[in-house]
């Protein structure tokens, strides 16, 4: 089991029975998550009306602003054709293989880079230098050296997602308080152990924090990638709907993209709650 920094300041605890299911704590937590849902549907509810409202009051050109009944049935087709699900799946397998490689890369440097003076000195000045590049920018470069098969794609998606997880990984590990440090070698733990236990508990939250912004870039940046060398992916959809000017099928792949981004962002920050818990930030 980890140290986390709130073990290290408060020392050991005489483990506490869990509040049950039926007390009144746990009934308010359930309806404090009842009512957060409450509110996200009627935020979404709202916006449609309102877009709705836009488009029947004739501000808009419905070849330029279809209305969202004519979105859903666009996208009901895609589903009847069959593309929607492939298209789906492609995409999603495209960024979970970048995100993946990209994360998991920036986590490992950012530990290097955070941890040793040597490392810092001889890796951040260039990726600080490189971290400002636009990704999108380097598709053509990416399909010169990896050709228009799946590794441009995954590449892309990998480089965009690196650098924000590592500079939230660099920076919460260069942070980690020295008075933590200090009490885990009194308890006798050595390089490897401060730094799974004391060390990278504590960057967590960053870490977290790093990888939500790595998922957000994953979605933007595979729409540029599928625009090029594919012929299946939402990004492929998006290029198809302008060229052959059918925005209800724009609009739903674009919605389409921004349900999958919030999905995997709420899933990481759920999985990641329990882990950061002693966190006053927690995962969000």
């Amino acid at each position: 089991m980890s140290i986390t920094p709130l073990d290290l300041e408060a020392g050991p605890k005489a483990p506490s029975p869990a509040a049950p299911a039926t007390s009144p704590a746990a009934r308010r937590r359930h309806l404090l998550r009842l009512g957060k849902l409450v509110l996200a549907a009627a935020s979404v509810a709202a916006m449609i009306g309102v877009w709705a409202l836009i488009v029947r009051a004739g501000w808009f050109s419905r070849a330029v602003l279809p209305s969202p009944l004519e979105v859903g049935e666009a996208g009901w087709e895609m589903a009847r054709e069959g593309t929607l699900a492939s298209d789906t799946l492609a995409s999603l397998r495209r960024a979970a293989i970048g995100f993946a490689v990209g994360s998991l890369a920036a986590i490992a440097v950012g530990c290097l880079t955070g941890r040793s003076r040597l490392a810092r000195i001889m890796l951040e000045p260039t990726l600080r230098l490189l971290s400002p590049v636009p990704t999108i920018a380097l598709v053509p470069l990416a399909v010169l050296w990896f050709g228009l098969g799946e590794g441009s794609k995954v590449f892309l998606v990998a480089l965009g997602v690196f650098f924000p997880v590592w500079i939230a990984t660099h920076n919460g590990i260069a942070t980690t308080p020295a008075d933590y440090l200090k009490v885990g070698r009194c308890l006798g733990a050595g390089r490897t152990a401060t730094l799974l236990r004391v060390i990278l508990p504590e960057a967590l939250p960053d870490i977290v924090a790093g990888l939500r912004v790595g998922i957000a870039i994953s979605f933007i940046l595979i729409v540029a990638a599928e625009m090029s060398g594919t012929t299946v992916g939402l990004g492929y959809r998006l290029q198809e709907a302008a060229t052959f000017s059918q925005p209800d099928r724009l609009i739903f792949c674009l919605g389409m993209l921004g349900l999958l981004g919030a999905l995997c962002d709420r899933a990481l920050a759920l999985g990641a709650r329990r882990f950061i818990s002693w966190s006053t930030d927690g995962a969000g």
